[in-house]
């Protein structure tokens, strides 16, 4: 892996081209291709062995996360530059309708989000699965992330605090833990998983991962990224006093400027603690 992220951030030295944000934005999604790969069992890929199989795995996991087609689009552009960099342009298709991949989402007033219940749980046979199931629904976490958690080390009793390696670009943060159910799941997790992570200790992430997957499955739940969705829009009605418009709310143009102040700190604060950057990603969750 460490020569695959040396290659890669020599390809971005070398070609300073446009077409992305900055050069170290290319260069972190890059890595982070790389890092998913290496995860997905390709352990001694170059950067100039990229092949289509390679490109195909990365599309099946990202739409399995559930991740917003815009997102995924984007690293396909950082795929296809890879590519045609290392002189193989043809071995990613140019229409990503090959791919399964959707189009872009507009903002949708619509809600998508999913709860979590006894009856989803009681259909799980591994209880690290449904563990992390749990942690999703309570901290709004990604799947990756409930997966490699470490919970003893990540419970500091006011907050969750979260890796940088654990996290979509080795963004940490911070997740405050405001119930007692938030509390005592904590507690649960960390009898099962004692010192370590969510994963078993025999098993690797990647294996956990498909586990995890093939739980869900054959339990009927489908897109856990609804999780996310539903710990956004309540943490919405909790800092704001009203649904989000997503969950039944007043859209922003009917709110008032005293309310759009509130509305506009209240989403920063859920984009934070969701691992975003910017307000503006928060309209996936909670609509505008």
């Amino acid at each position: 892996m460490r020569t695959l992220n040396y290659e890669l951030k020599q390809l971005c030295y070398r070609n300073r081209d446009g077409g992305f944000a900055t050069q170290t934005d290319r260069m972190r999604m890059l890595q982070l291709i790389g890092h998913q790969l290496h995860e997905a069992g390709f352990r001694d890929l170059r950067a100039t062995g990229l092949k289509p199989k390679h490109v195909e795995a990365l599309s099946r996991r990202w739409q399995g996360e559930g991740l917003n087609p815009g997102t995924i689009k984007n690293r396909m552009v950082q795929l296809r530059w890879w590519a045609e960099k290392v002189g193989k342009r043809d071995i990613v298709a140019q229409d990503n309708k090959s791919y399964g991949i959707a189009n872009r989402q507009l903002v949708s007033n619509t809600s998508k989000a999913r709860m979590l219940s006894a009856v989803d749980l009681s259909k799980m046979t591994d209880p690290y699965s449904a563990m992390s199931l749990r942690l999703q629904a309570a901290f709004g976490l990604r799947r990756a992330e409930s997966i490699k958690i470490q919970p003893a080390w990540a419970d500091r009793g006011d907050r969750l605090v979260l890796r940088p390696s654990w996290c979509k670009g080795g963004r940490a943060r911070e997740i405050p833990i405001r119930t007692a159910a938030q509390g005592w799941l904590l507690r649960d997790a960390k009898a099962l998983a004692g010192r370590g992570s969510l994963i078993p200790a025999d098993s690797r992430f990647v294996e956990q991962l498909n586990r995890f997957t093939y739980q869900c499955s054959q339990a009927g739940i489908h897109h856990v990224h609804g999780h996310r969705h539903a710990y956004a829009q309540s943490r919405y009605r909790e800092l704001t006093g009203w649904n989000a418009p997503a969950a039944g709310g007043p859209s922003s143009r009917a709110l008032t400027s005293e309310q759009k102040v509130i509305d506009r700190e209240a989403r920063l604060v859920i984009s934070r603690e969701l691992g975003h950057e910017r307000e503006q990603v928060t309209a996936i969750y909670l609509g505008r």
